[in-house]
């Protein structure tokens, strides 16, 4: 029982620290326009295939790489 005193007030510190970084966040901007940032993903250049570093061009180059790799090395 005796813990209780300690966890309960814990708790509430804790839940108003979280809270204050949800408030901090929505107060500097970071969850406006979500759309644009995932829309930058994909307007680079030509991106990079993350296995060997070579440069694709679309995604379907990309899954013909993933298949031949898969398919030379079994």
């Amino acid at each position: 029982m005796d813990i209780l005193y300690l966890l309960i007030p814990l708790s509430a510190v804790l839940v108003l620290a979280i809270l204050g970084i949800f408030a901090w966040a929505l107060h500097n901007g970071q969850f406006d326009d979500l759309e644009q940032q995932g829309a930058q993903i994909f307007d680079g250049a030509s991106p990079l295939d993350g296995r060997q570093g070579e440069r694709v061009t679309t995604l379907e180059q990309s899954r013909r790489h993933e298949r031949n790799a898969m398919t030379e090395n079994p």
